[in-house]
C-alpha cells in the first residue's frame, strides 16, 4: 500500500466494517508507522479490493511476533479467495521485511469475532487456532487466534 492507494482502502475500510469510522486517518496511520506496520493491498482492474495490515508486536526482535491487524475485502468480493490471496502474497513480503531487519518470524496472532466466518481463513492459510475467548470486547465476543512457529509458512 502506498499514499495512492489510500482514497480506495479507506472506501473498502469503511464498506467491511461499518462500525467503524475514519476509515482514511485510521489507515494513514498504519501506513505511517512502517516498517512496525506492513501494508499491502490486491487490486482488481486497476481498483483496490481489498488490503491486509501486518504489525510487529512487542519491538523489533530476533524472532518476531506478528499480529495480522487487519484484513479487508470489498462485501461483493468476499469468500472469493481474496483474503487468502492478501495472506499467501503479503506474507513472504513481510518475511523480506524482517530479514532486512535480521528477523525471523515466530508466531502470528490474529484477533476476531467470535462469529467471523474468516476463522476458517486464518486456520487454513497460517495454521491459526483459537487459545482464548474474550467476553464483549468491541461489539461482540472476540476470540484471539495464534499461528506458532510459521517461520516454514510461505
Amino acid at each position: 500500500m502506498n499514499n495512492a492507494d489510500l482514497d480506495e482502502a479507506a472506501s473498502v475500510h469503511s464498506l467491511a466494517f461499518p462500525r467503524q469510522t475514519h476509515s482514511y486517518e485510521w489507515l494513514k496511520c498504519s501506513l505511517s508507522a512502517s516498517p512496525r506496520f506492513l501494508c499491502f493491498v490486491v487490486e482488481e482492474e486497476c481498483s483496490v479490493i481489498g488490503y491486509i495490515v501486518w504489525m510487529q508486536k512487542s519491538g523489533f526482535r530476533p524472532e518476531a511476533v506478528l499480529e495480522l491487524e487487519q484484513l479487508a475485502v470489498l462485501p461483493n468480493r468476499q469468500g472469493k479467495g481474496v483474503g487468502k490471496q492478501l495472506i499467501e502474497n503479503s506474507l513472504p513480503l513481510v518475511k523480506e521485511q524482517l530479514a532486512k531487519q535480521g528477523s525471523t518470524l515466530k508466531h502470528v496472532l490474529v484477533t476476531t469475532r467470535a462469529d467471523n466466518v474468516a476463522q476458517r481463513l486464518y486456520r487454513s492459510t497460517l495454521g491459526a487456532e483459537i487459545e482464548a475467548t474474550i467476553s464483549n470486547l468491541y461489539s461482540s465476543d472476540e476470540v484471539l487466534m495464534i499461528a506458532r512457529n510459521v517461520n516454514g509458512v510461505s
